[in-house]
């Protein structure tokens, strides 16, 4: 009986695009939940705008290549590509930035580069630092926990404020931002980078309202959600644990350092844990298979890199959260990565 042997490699019992993708875009859930809960429904319609723009613009891309539009939306990459832009969105943000960021992120990261499996950025992240330096101001308006804001919104007043720019009684961006203090409140990394700025110490920054005992307020269940969703999907081997658990180690200890060394200069290890994009980035941006490193030891450097990148950049760059700034830099020494860390030849010793 003669047999054809296959090219390697020979993996079996892998899951297919499409349930890794479905997997991803339900471990999402505990993060989005959260974060409509702290910070009302302006997210949800961030993602459903997001993703609608992403599908058709993958349709219409696959369309004019000639493929099968039916079998390239079945694998679900440009779903969670949207979805992931849409999460990282302020959530009033005008409509248009979640419809230009996703055509961005599918027509030019992804479709011009071929495709699935071809693109060198992450393309929701890619799409992300393309919306942040065209539009500073508009991405960087985020809410105040609605604990701590003077003004809430409904479903359709903030379906209106981010189709018109203000509710259905006149209520603008700006007055929806005042938090408790009657001022308009940022984020705590964007808070704590500002204060710095203007001679004020970590420990006096630390005592607004926005902050709380661990990161602030709101921000960090949103990022607890994002790793229960991420140790699920470690736990089905939708990830491995390579990626995210060198960054947040690295990041750590970028902080722990940094904390130890000047302690009125810097945010605590808890804050750059559990603030920001932290551990989203870590389980659903870095582990993106297409745009990370190959090798086992090569997403451990991969990880490691993205989470002293995230410090430098928070603490001496220009954005106060620096998450999709490092995943692109990352991206970039992926070859060079993959060219030290490649694994071994199977029966090759090392060289003498």
């Amino acid at each position: 009986m003669a047999f054809k042997m296959a090219s390697s490699p020979h993996i079996q019992g892998r899951m297919p695009t499409h349930r890794v993708m479905q997997w991803v875009a339900l471990c999402t859930l505990p993060g989005v939940l959260a974060q409509w809960w702290f910070f009302g429904w302006g997210n949800l319609i961030q993602i459903a705008l997001a993703v609608i723009t992403a599908l058709v613009a993958e349709a219409l891309c696959v369309k004019a290549r000639g493929r099968d539009v039916r079998a390239a939306l079945s694998d679900c990459t440009a779903l969670v590509t949207g979805l992931l832009l849409g999460i990282c969105l302020p959530p009033l943000a005008p409509w248009y930035l979640p419809v230009l960021g996703a055509i961005f992120a599918i027509v030019l990261v992804k479709q011009l580069y071929g495709g699935i499996g071809q693109n060198l950025f992450n393309p929701a992240m890619a799409a992300y630092v393309a919306l942040l330096i065209s539009f500073p101001l508009q991405m960087t308006q985020w809410l105040p926990p609605q604990s701590l804001a003077q003004t809430t919104l409904g479903p359709l007043d903030t379906l209106t404020m981010v189709m018109l720019g203000t509710d259905a009684i006149g209520h603008t961006l700006d007055s929806v931002r005042l938090g408790v203090d009657g001022t308009t409140m940022a984020t705590p990394l964007d808070t704590l980078k500002t204060d710095l700025t203007l001679g004020l110490t970590a420990g006096e920054s630390l005592a607004k309202p926005v902050f709380s005992q661990m990161a602030g307020v709101g921000w960090e269940w949103v990022n607890l959600a994002f790793l229960l969703g991420g140790l699920v999907m470690l736990k089905l081997k939708v990830i491995r644990w390579h990626i995210p658990v060198a960054m947040i180690l690295s990041l750590g200890l970028c902080a722990l350092v940094g904390q130890a060394l000047h302690p009125d200069g810097t945010g605590s290890v808890s804050l750059h844990l559990l603030s920001g994009a932290t551990l989203f980035g870590a389980f659903f941006i870095a582990t993106d298979p297409v745009t990370a490193a190959t090798s086992n030891r090569g997403r451990l450097v991969f990880g490691a890199l993205i989470g002293v990148l995230v410090y430098l950049i928070r603490s001496f760059g220009g954005y106060p959260d620096a998450v999709a700034f490092a995943v692109m830099l990352a991206n970039m020494s992926v070859p060079l990565i993959d060219y030290y860390t490649r694994p071994r030849t199977y029966g090759h010793g090392g060289q003498s």
